[in-house]
């Protein structure tokens, strides 16, 4: 183990989280009475430009007069260039004591964090606001992504990262025709069996993007949270995509309808089994404790020291979920 010891990010549950327009009060009302862990209220793409500054009102009274009960309340602000994104800032963040958190999008440098984190604190400095605001990015360009480990360590406030796969697939140009899904020629071919048959497997073309993000994301403390997936009428799609995220260490993934919630937090939630195993593991290695062994076997597999680690891990999130 490394002697550099990395401080995690505040502990948020965030198996779901619901984008919500700005520009929609009626959205806005009945997305609080979901089950989302966290909701961000967008000021950016599903808000046109004409609808921009009425969103801002919306949102600030929305923050101030719905009961969200304990979900983590987020913004998602214009991007750095645009000349609607500190207005974004400081009207709601002055206005809006509720706010926990703001989304930005399209990071590309640490510099663009640096500006969004100085606009904050004066912000929080004048108005002697409490609750320090947390920051989550979106990773969505080339750019963002060649730079995502500087982006990763560059704030305190920094939070989480989430992987925007539609604007990173505009990024690189890629051949993609729906947001977070697969192409059917991102594919392998078998070698022809005996018939001179051949059978073809379709690939994840987002995998190395989202394998780096989350490495980003856990070696600096962060969340890692998959984005959209952009056909919700495929409950089967979506699912697939967020067991692929869940399966690499992921934390949660992006609803863009209602009907995605459940699903997330269906996935992201630790079977019952698991925890089982996870209580069954710390369990075996208090026993092996006492009896002055390193090591012990369960179920005819070794579980050692880094097992103990997984199996904490694995139940700390179990009771954060219990408690939610």
């Amino acid at each position: 183990m490394s002697f550099t010891l990395v401080q995690q990010a505040t502990p948020r549950l965030h198996r779901s989280e619901l984008a919500v327009p700005g520009s929609n009060p009626t959205f806005m009302e009945k997305s609080a009475k979901s089950s989302a862990d966290v909701i961000f209220l967008d000021l950016e793409d599903a808000v046109a430009p004409d609808d921009k500054e009425q969103a801002r009102k919306n949102i600030v009274q929305a923050l101030n007069e719905i009961d969200w009960g304990s979900k983590t309340m987020m913004i998602r602000i214009n991007g750095l260039d645009t000349h609607y994104m500190y207005r974004d800032v400081v009207d709601i963040v002055e206005a809006c004591p509720r706010l926990d958190m703001i989304l930005i999008p399209k990071v590309g440098v640490p510099q663009d964090v640096y500006a969004i984190d100085v606009l904050v604190t004066q912000i929080e400095q004048a108005k002697r606001r409490e609750k320090k605001l947390g920051f989550e990015v979106l990773i969505e360009t080339a750019l963002g992504m060649a730079n995502v480990e500087a982006i990763a360590q560059s704030s305190k406030r920094l939070e989480a990262m989430s992987f925007g796969v539609a604007d990173y697939a505009a990024s690189l140009r890629a051949r993609s025709t729906v947001i977070g899904g697969v192409n059917p020629d991102y594919s392998v071919l078998t070698d022809k069996d005996e018939t001179g048959g051949r059978q073809t497997h379709w690939q994840d073309p987002w995998l190395f993007a989202q394998n780096r993000m989350l490495v980003a994301c856990r070696a600096y403390g962060l969340r890692p949270i998959d984005g959209p997936f952009g056909d919700f009428s495929d409950p089967d799609g979506y699912t697939s995509a967020a067991r692929r995220c869940a399966a690499l260490g992921f934390e949660g993934k992006w609803a863009i309808h209602p009907s995605q919630i459940e699903l997330a937090n269906e996935v992201f939630t630790p079977s019952e089994a698991e925890v089982t195993k996870a209580r069954r593991i710390l369990s075996a290695m208090e026993e092996a404790a006492k009896a002055g062994r390193g090591a012990v076997s369960l179920d005819g597999r070794l579980i050692d020291i880094a097992s103990i680690r997984m199996a904490e891990a694995l139940i700390g999130k179990a009771d954060a979920m219990a408690r939610a």
